[in-house]
């Protein structure tokens, strides 16, 4: 059972859109049964607030079903729980890395390291945050169209990294 939780600061936008993304590739390729795949956020600013409605607007415009959610923060037993702990952006890895207390198992992850081919130098056992680019959030940006491509990259390499 591979467990995954995608963190972002509200868990509105970028984070439940990995989430039911990633739901969505796994149900296709028909590995529901592997799975463990959840969302949070790094701040209580959203806590108990739907998906985000540009978000929702893209789950619609792609036919990604998704049900039930309301933002919640992570706390440092997500930590103990989850094998992959994957934020959206820099400063959700800071943020995670304080909340867990360290990241001593080396659990935690930028979304766009396994986007591209990013996910065969992770396979190689090579990473450089510095290098890699953060998912842009919408909540600011307004554009949850490239927040989806990456995001989809993101996931779409994440399911080749853990076959």
């Amino acid at each position: 059972m591979k467990k995954i939780l995608f963190i972002c600061l509200g868990n509105i936008c970028r984070s439940p859109m990995a989430e039911f993304i990633m739901k969505d590739l796994v149900k296709k390729a028909g590995l529901e049964q592997e799975f463990v795949i959840d969302s949070r956020a790094t701040s209580t600013e959203e806590t108990g607030n739907p998906i985000h409605r540009g978000t929702m607007g893209i789950f619609k415009k792609y036919q990604i079903p998704c049900t039930g959610h309301r933002a919640q923060q992570m706390s440092r037993q997500d930590y103990d729980t989850y094998d992959y702990l994957i934020g959206m952006d820099q400063s959700n890895i800071r943020n995670m890395t304080r909340i867990a207390g360290g990241d001593p198992e080396k659990k935690i992850y930028k979304m766009l390291e396994f986007a591209g081919d990013g996910w065969k130098e992770l396979k190689a056992g090579k990473r450089n945050l510095d290098k890699v680019p953060d998912v842009a959030d919408p909540w600011y940006t307004g554009n949850f169209d490239d927040t989806w491509r990456d995001v989809t990259a993101g996931c779409e390499g994440l399911l080749k990294f853990l076959d």
